[in-house]
């Protein structure tokens, strides 16, 4: 079984897909990344340790780890066992030892690949205090969800210096939302030499916050803000996603007092102190759609285990008019095709109780070998249709008019060289190498590394042919 580098450069590494074989079998879906990177930023607002379960094994999460180490919080990594208990390697505590981080993290995640991690984050004592509360250029640069720890540290240690996130090839993701909210809760704020420069004096205050648009980061970071702010802080306009509810939980657990999470109207009365709590992570939704997609695509099934179905219910209901036979039982979701060709569905991409942006592009593979003509209509970024390029390179026919995309199903692709585009969307290119005749080489795979979980090893369990070799 291959073994990831988590490293946070550039892996010079290809996948090389065989496809035209239908993808049976089960597979456990990981821990979403979108839930576990807000919740370990969260794990600096508590004056005790915080243990987090569940945790995928991802570039991003090694970089989040990294920052959260770099900021002085004592960190260890662990695994799962088959118990759902954690393992811990009495060389990570503390990490700062003659073995590095990194060594620590390469260590964890060559054993036991197919366990979760578990962290535990004790923020009690920031060792490097006295070198300020500083989040690196060279951190921050490599994951825009590093944003994530300004909202944490200036609530509780009022100040932090953080590096602007840099550009995202899919669109922009402003951060002045963020800003925004944080000067309304009485943060003084500058921006200078590519830095956020944020003090609180006197602590933050609850204030009533209006969103201009919904943002997911920005909910969170002023959610996590707002657990220690005086007074009471209204959020409007508020993300809905499931990861929201998570960190909510999270929080909740750790002593916060948070009511309307999963609605645009939620409320949050400050708290003087938080401690830490033990807790699992939800599902990944977005890779359980992709399986899903998958298994569509190639006319198979599958059976997905450790998923929440409620979480998906937009996804499934496509996929049904897809022609999928769903079925859904516990903590388990089951799709059949019968071997029979998907038919083309159309897709109005919006936020959260909508469809998901980040499932836009596993059903635009799915509908280039489906039956008929699909549109699908992308209304969160501006630039997520990337990855059509490349599709139509494996035979596909996808055209692009502005937000638009219309797919014209064919009844095979052919395998293709290839490169992936962006973390998530990238895994269409999987899909559409699984689904295609012949040989297909997809570069650039540190992407996907980004946002999937040994998706090779999983694809592996599910009958197909897919290897890592060095490009």
């Amino acid at each position: 079984m291959d073994t990831l580098k988590y490293k946070t450069g550039v892996l010079v590494e290809k996948f090389l897909i065989r496809g035209g074989v239908p993808l049976q079998g089960s597979v456990r879906v990981s821990g979403a990344k979108n839930s576990v990177l807000p919740i370990l930023a969260a794990g600096l607002l508590g004056d005790s340790p915080l243990m987090v379960q569940n945790v995928p094994r991802l570039v991003d999460v090694v970089t989040m780890i990294k920052l959260i180490d770099k900021l002085g919080a004592k960190v260890r990594v662990g695994v799962e066992n088959e118990d759902c208990q954690c393992q811990f390697d009495d060389a990570s505590d503390p990490l700062r030892n003659e073995q590095s981080l990194e060594k620590l993290i390469d260590l964890v995640c060559s054993t036991q690949e197919n366990a979760p991690l578990c962290l535990s984050i004790d923020a009690s004592v920031l060792h490097n205090r006295d070198e300020g509360l500083v989040a690196p250029y060279e951190l921050v640069k490599t994951m825009r969800a590093s944003i994530l720890v300004l909202g944490p540290l200036l609530a509780r240690f009022g100040e932090a210096k953080v590096s602007l996130p840099g550009g995202c090839a899919i669109g922009s993701r402003p951060v002045d939302l963020h800003i925004k909210a944080l000067k309304q809760m009485g943060a003084e704020i500058q921006i200078a030499d590519g830095y956020i420069n944020a003090k609180a004096p006197n602590g933050l205050k609850g204030a009533r916050i209006c969103f201009d648009q919904v943002t997911v980061t920005g909910t969170e970071n002023i959610l996590m803000a707002a657990a220690l702010a005086e007074g009471e802080t209204v959020l409007e306009n508020a993300a809905r996603e499931p990861e929201i509810v998570d960190l909510a939980n999270c929080l909740r657990a750790m002593g916060a007092e948070i009511e309307g999470d999963g609605t645009a109207l939620i409320r949050v009365k400050g708290v003087k102190s938080l401690k830490g709590t033990q807790h699992r992570v939800i599902a990944d939704r977005i890779e359980a759609g992709t399986f899903l997609c998958a298994a569509a695509a190639t006319r198979g099934s599958v059976i997905l285990e450790q998923v929440d179905p409620a979480a998906l219910d937009v996804v499934l209901l496509k996929l049904e008019d897809a022609g999928a036979i769903i079925s859904t039982q516990g903590n388990q979701i089951s799709l059949d095709m019968q071997g029979n060709r998907p038919k083309a569905v159309d897709i109005l991409t919006a936020p959260h109780p909508g469809f998901p942006t980040d499932m836009q592009a596993q059903f635009m593979a799915m509908n280039s070998v489906a039956e008929g003509t699909a549109t699908i209509v992308e209304k969160i970024f501006e630039n997520r249709f990337m990855h059509a390029t490349e599709l139509n390179r494996l035979g596909a026919q996808i055209k692009i008019n502005g937000s638009t995309a219309t797919v014209k199903g064919v009844e095979t692709l052919t395998g293709a060289p290839i490169m992936a585009t962006d973390l998530r969307a990238s895994a269409s290119l999987v899909i559409g190498a699984l689904a295609a005749e012949g040989q297909t080489e997809i570069h650039r795979i540190y992407h996907i590394d980004r946002g999937y979980e040994h998706i090779e090893s999983k694809v592996r369990l599910l009958g197909g042919r897919i290897e890592r070799l060095k490009a």
